[in-house]
């Protein structure tokens, strides 16, 4: 599997959980309107199971690639400014 694409039938061969389902987005957030930081994105009830939403990506953390905290990315773009 190439990172981001992932089939609408797919799912996790460990616990057989849908792959393509908005939990698994990178876009999922809790936090934001429709729980999606895409603004196009059509709402999807169930974010646990597969849907047919064109602009799924999944997640980094999903494929163990890690997103740095909050604080990390803060104190990096701060490195950056100052090049430290």
């Amino acid at each position: 599997m190439v990172y981001g694409t992932v089939g609408k039938r797919d799912a996790c061969p460990n616990c057989g959980d849908d792959l393509h389902a908005c939990v698994q987005c990178e876009f999922y957030d809790v936090y934001s309107s429709n729980q999606c930081r895409e603004p196009e994105a059509e709402r999807v009830g169930d974010k646990r199971r597969a849907n047919f939403c064109e602009f799924f990506q999944l997640s980094r953390a999903e494929v163990g690639e890690a997103k740095p905290s909050p604080a990390q990315d803060a104190r990096a773009k701060l490195d950056a400014l100052f090049k430290k």
